[in-house]
């Protein structure tokens, strides 16, 4: 079972600023609660035990609220002085722990994913990168996940309308050193730069769960969460 997380922290949420002003979108007030303590919860639920936060704009409301409520938690701040992508911010986060595999989340999602069965999966493939992928119906806000007969993925879909299909959950099972071995400059996409440039050249697998998932990223989702967590969903 892979036991640390690296939860990436440091979006400015500007397609939330018409509702949460002048906030890290992961500190978004969802049923009277920052967006992040569900995540932290689910995350503990699942027996991740280690914690590393990928921080940026305004890090500081973040690093307080973690101080302050959650003292006990082992936990680590990778905090970025300028923007570095979702890549840079990673490679950063992954200078701070000696373990050989990590999860990545986004700290503005929650997919309610199995960890211990995308950490079984991934090591047992030998996977550079797995994916959690999740189903959906009727969108066009994401882009959407091929996978091979192997579970390795195929291709990345541009965004656009699909009917159904395999979006990509944000939950990511990393071999640590096989990432920071490779070429990187100090600022790139983890999903340009890596996933999609490096699908065919390196181990990267997809595996499909089917649970409770959303993204506050907009207005209308993040209203859904007021209600959905809201009730404890």
């Amino acid at each position: 079972m892979i036991s640390t997380a690296i939860i990436l922290a440091g979006g400015l949420g500007t397609r939330l600023r018409t509702v949460v002003s002048e906030l890290p979108k992961c500190m978004a007030p969802v049923a009277d609660k920052p967006f992040l303590f569900f995540v932290i919860e689910y995350l503990l639920s699942q027996g991740i035990d280690k914690f590393i936060f990928s921080l940026g704009y305004k890090s500081e409301l973040i690093t307080k609220y973690l101080d302050d409520q959650y003292p006990s938690l082992n936990k680590q701040y990778a905090i970025e002085e300028e923007p570095l992508g979702t890549g840079g911010a990673i490679k950063l986060a992954c200078g701070l722990t000696a373990d050989e595999q990590v999860l990545i989340l986004n700290g503005d999602t929650i997919f309610k994913a199995n960890l211990d069965t995308l950490s079984s999966f991934h090591i047992n493939t030998g996977a550079d990168c797995t994916l959690t992928l999740k189903p959906m119906q009727d969108f066009n806000r994401y882009g959407v996940v091929e996978l091979k007969n192997n579970s390795s993925i195929s291709s990345f879909k541009e965004k656009k309308y699909y009917a159904s299909g395999l979006i990509n959950g944000g939950i990511y099972a990393l071999r640590v050193a096989a990432f920071l071995n490779e070429d990187w400059p100090q600022k790139f996409s983890f999903e340009k730069d890596y996933l999609e440039a490096f699908v065919d050249k390196r181990k990267i697998y997809g595996i499909v769960q089917r649970e409770y998932f959303i993204d506050i990223g907009i207005p209308e989702d993040y209203e859904r969460a007021q209600v959905e967590l809201g009730v404890g969903n």
